[in-house]
């Protein structure tokens, strides 16, 4: 090999050196360190691609309590059935978009928008998008749209509570 090649590939170890290590028998305890090595490393990409994808159970708990909240609500009548429907009919509506926003994402097939499915959540089906971002793992890692979702949950219960505080929630029964 000239030193021509070895610039156009990128290696700098003599081709001497590289020819004598794929030649070298590998030695068991050195076999056992690699593997021992992979093992780590695709243990540490799990556990990273787990805490990126947030596939704890804090989001499913707080979907739970948050509906369950709703749903006691409005059998105390503090907050109209129609509300606590509204909540649940959107939120599974999102989560059916995200479904079908994933499945075409693995065919490789027209997706749905980023904006929809924000629209989907402020609107009311946050509920349904977390818990799709958590079970279906779908748009769990990347973080502009966690942000902007995050920021359409936090929009949607300042509604939530404004219409709860000055009565607006009331033309819903």
């Amino acid at each position: 090999m000239t030193n021509k090649k070895l610039a156009k590939t990128g290696n700098s170890a003599s081709p001497q050196t590289n020819r004598a290590q794929k030649s070298r028998p590998q030695s068991s305890r050195a076999q056992n360190n690699r593997t021992l090595n992979n093992r780590a490393q695709s243990s540490r990409t799990q556990k990273s691609n787990t805490a990126a994808s947030g596939s704890s159970l804090m989001p499913l708990l707080l979907v739970v309590i948050f509906l369950a909240g709703l749903i006691g609500a409005a059998q105390q009548h503090m907050l109209p059935y129609g509300i606590a429907g509204m909540y649940l009919t959107l939120s599974l509506l999102t989560f059916i978009a995200y479904a079908i926003d994933k499945s075409a994402a693995k065919r490789g097939k027209w997706r749905t928008k980023e904006s929809t499915l924000h629209l989907l959540a402020l609107m009311g089906g946050w509920p349904g998008a977390l818990f799709a971002q958590n079970v279906l793992r779908h748009k769990s890692v990347k973080a502009s749209f966690r942000n902007v979702f995050w920021l359409t949950v936090v929009a949607n219960l300042a509604v939530l509570g404004y219409g709860i505080k000055t009565g607006a929630v009331d033309m819903f029964i």
